[in-house]
């Protein structure tokens, strides 16, 4: 597969020894990116553009990057998603076909892959779950998870990006016989399994919080937000979630990893479907409904907390939302405003990222609980499809992914 290089800054502008980016949405799967240093506003033309990579395929899925190489799926034969490793000179340095793509809707790659420890743990839009050697690009080993535990996968395919936790992947099937099966990741053996509690495998992948000094895994099916003792597979409680599916769109469509932060879980899902807050019990074992909010129903941009304050878009239908902020402690609106149209949403350096889906705005915004205040903004010109691929933020760089197309912008001052 071809690869083509734009360099529009010398290739020594790269300094490729920052914190490796390795999994979905940055930090804890939050939408949050620990990097500083970064521009406070962009030129009128967008910041400088140092790379962009054609022929990643087709995908709505984000890159990663570790060991100074770029890792992205994408379809680039028919279904088949394909797992590629591209170095920061923009060369292809393998791919590998890892599983048969999702064909009955939206078909390209959804699965952002997740690094550890040398290997690259990712899941095709039809369940099946592989882990690839991140240097050489050998097939480690390969399970296809949702056929052998009964699985089931709700309407629009597998979007989930492959949970580690210490020497496991955890990875959600759903169905009738098992909500989550966790594997060990070094040779694909199962490790545990979870019960059943019903309903197929949803959209949103799981996340891992740490409570109380137990590790507790986030997981939603099509019914349920769930949490789950990661040492041994234990369903520690559930909370069903699709008593609020009330109209006939969306129905079981949870969209978004959970944003946790002292012990409460933030959960939204777009359709109508109100955001909700949870308090954990003191041992983890109970959760609460502490507030509902009607207007925050994020479509599948993600919601980021800062200062106090969930920023996001969120869903009047399918084709157009607005921006909104809410406050973390009371659940009260702060603001819902219009930016062109709903979209994705991270955070890094105490500002805001937005990436419009419908025509590819992407937008700096100062975090503010009184107003959206867009400091910045260009559009993107490359690529082709919906703007669903979430940013990422690696040393600097702002990663923006269109279709086929991955563009490298230096965000750095």
């Amino acid at each position: 597969m071809k690869s083509t290089l734009t360099l529009i800054a010398i290739f020594v502008a790269f300094n490729l020894f920052g914190q490796d980016l390795i999994e979905f949405r940055g930090v804890d799967r939050s939408g949050y990116y620990p990097e500083t240093g970064l521009l406070k506003q962009w030129p009128e033309t967008g910041p400088e553009l140092l790379l962009k990579i054609e022929g990643v395929g087709k995908g709505f899925s984000a890159p990663i990057v570790a060991n100074s190489t770029i890792y992205v799926t994408g379809i680039k034969e028919d279904s088949i998603d394909i797992l590629s490793a591209f170095n920061f000179k923009a060369e292809l340095l393998w791919d590998i076909p890892y599983g048969r793509s999702w064909t009955r809707s939206y078909i390209d790659s959804r699965s952002t892959p997740t690094y550890s420890d040398g290997n690259i743990y990712v899941s095709s839009g039809t369940g099946q779950l592989a882990c690839v050697d991140a240097q050489t690009g050998k097939l480690i080993w390969k399970v296809d998870a949702v056929q052998k535990y009964a699985g089931e996968i709700h309407r629009h395919g597998d979007a989930e990006a492959p949970l580690v936790v210490g020497d496991l992947v955890a990875y959600l099937v759903g169905g009738e016989e098992n909500t989550m099966v966790a594997f060990n990741k070094y040779t694909g053996e199962e490790v545990w399994k979870s019960k059943s509690l019903g309903g197929a495998k949803s959209y949103a992948s799981p996340s891992l919080i740490v409570y109380n000094n137990r590790k507790i895994i986030l997981a939603q099916t099509t019914d349920n937000l769930i949490g789950i003792n990661a040492e041994n597979g234990e369903i520690l409680w559930s909370y069903n979630l699709i008593q609020y599916h009330v109209k006939s769109q969306g129905v079981g469509g949870n969209t978004n990893p959970p944003l946790y932060h002292n012990g409460e879980i933030f959960v939204t899902s777009g359709y109508d479907h109100p955001g909700l807050m949870f308090s954990l019990s003191d041992d983890g074992n109970e959760i609460e409904l502490k507030w509902k909010n009607e207007t925050l129903d994020n479509h599948h941009g993600g919601v980021v907390l800062v200062d106090g304050n969930i920023y996001g878009a969120n869903w009047q239908h399918n084709a157009k939302g607005k921006w909104v902020s809410v406050n973390w402690e009371s659940g009260r609106t702060n603001w819902e405003t219009e930016f062109v149209n709903k979209g994705s949403i991270i955070t890094a350096d105490n500002m805001l990222y937005l990436y419009e889906e419908k025509r590819g705005n992407v937008a700096l915004a100062e975090p503010s609980a009184n107003e959206l205040k867009i400091v910045s903004s260009f559009t993107i010109e490359e690529g082709a499809g919906p703007h669903w691929a979430h940013p990422a933020i690696y040393n600097g760089k702002l990663f923006i992914r269109h279709g086929n197309v991955l563009m490298i912008y230096n965000i750095s001052e």
